[in-house]
């Protein structure tokens, strides 16, 4: 058997065909798939095909193709599209812990002890993820076992085992817990470590959360199983009365007569509905039930146009145009005639004759929106000056 020879190849094998892989692992619940299809993807190079087949990333069976367990099991595990809940992981991981705690707290050499430590911490966050996944399956087979098995007693044994697996899982995530929080407390007092600290803190919300989700997988199995019981129930039932009937004994080895004579049930008759009727107000006046009324018209095809009502005439004195005249001061022609003057800019606008009145604040506003807007053009002296009491700078025109 060849192998891959560093990762690098691996990546390259697997992008260079990944239009006949993402095609075999869509369809590797079909029966098989044959060897033409592959040749098809492969641009009919041969060659393509017998590279995959000497590195066991595919099988071949016969004419047909199949991807090989390991890497089958490898995209299904991280496509999350597994359906198989295999138990054994979790179990060995806790082996494991287990294990590496020993070999850590009879290590003297600290970095031996780093590196259990390293590994603990990475089988702890493994054991989190299996069983959360695990658990997802276990809920994912239970509802395809009731929905999709056509057989009664295989659907009634595989929620059996799939209830045993149940059980076993929630041992393992109840070992889990005493393992990290009563059985090994000397390690996890003895190992401090913030990292370590954020994934046991990590691992019981994941094992909170599995434990919540195996009680509701719990009730759904009880829930189908008592479905199971009644259905086939029923079903036996029905055949025997099948056979009564097809026998021509079924009047006279039943009370059948007298338990329909007695039986007053209108199971199959319809539901009686009672019409409410609306006021006319009501019917007039809400635009929910206008909306309504033009539906029920057209689904009948009615003649009859409906109008909506219509609104009163707005009064004459809402239409009337009102003017508002409010007069505006020209910075411009303010700052023009400043120019001009040689005065200083604070005499100049109290003394300015503007086309309003003006107070004295609202001066005060105009004088240093020109120098704001008009610094460039402005000399602005060091020296100040008062005018009841407020201080301003001394500006000429440059």
């Amino acid at each position: 058997m060849n192998t891959f020879s560093n990762i690098k190849e691996l990546f390259s094998a697997l992008k260079k065909e990944e239009n006949l892989l993402s095609e075999m692992f869509k369809k590797r619940k079909s029966v098989s798939y044959k060897y033409e299809y592959a040749f098809d993807l492969v641009d009919n190079n041969e060659n393509r095909i017998k590279y995959l087949l000497d590195r066991e990333v595919i099988r071949q069976n016969g004419n047909s193709l199949e991807i090989d367990d390991l890497f089958l099991q490898f995209f299904e595990q991280v496509l999350d599209a597994n359906e198989e809940i295999n138990i054994s992981y979790i179990n060995e991981n806790l082996e494991k812990i287990t294990q590496n705690i020993q070999y850590f707290l009879n290590e003297t050499n600290e970095n031996r002890k780093y590196e259990y430590l390293r590994k603990i911490k990475t089988t702890l966050r493994n054991i989190g993820s299996i069983t959360l996944r695990n658990v997802v399956d276990l809920k994912r087979n239970v509802d395809n076992t009731f929905k999709n098995e056509p057989n009664y007693k295989n659907k009634k044994a595989k929620l059996i085992n799939l209830d045993k697996k149940r059980k076993d899982i929630a041992k393992l995530t109840e070992q889990t817990e005493k393992l990290v929080s009563e059985r090994e407390v000397t390690f996890f007092t003895t190992a401090t470590d913030e990292e370590l600290n954020r994934i046991i803190v990590q691992l019981k919300i994941q094992l909170g959360k599995c434990t919540h989700n195996l009680i509701e997988i719990e009730r759904q199995i009880i829930d189908f199983l008592n479905q199971i019981q009644y259905q086939s129930s029923v079903i036996e039932k029905l055949r025997k009365i099948k056979y009564l009937k097809d026998q021509y004994i079924l009047e006279t080895s039943t009370d059948i007569k007298t338990i329909l004579q007695n039986d007053n049930s209108v199971i199959f008759e319809p539901n009686p509905q009672y019409p409410l009727k609306l006021s006319l107000e009501f019917l007039q006046t809400n635009e929910d039930a206008f909306v309504s009324i033009k539906k029920i018209a057209k689904r009948l095809k009615a003649g009859v146009k409906l109008r909506q009502p219509v609104a009163d005439k707005i009064s004459s004195e809402y239409l009337q145009t009102q003017i508002e005249e409010e007069i505006q001061i020209n910075l411009e022609e303010v700052k023009n005639g400043f120019m001009a003057s040689g005065y200083a800019l604070f005499d100049f606008v109290l003394n300015y004759n503007f086309t309003k009145e003006v107070s004295f604040d609202e001066k005060i506003t105009i004088y240093c929106q020109l120098i704001s807007q008009y610094e460039n053009i402005f000399e602005i002296k060091d020296d100040f000056q008062e005018k009841e009491n407020i201080a301003f700078a001394v500006v000429y025109p440059q």
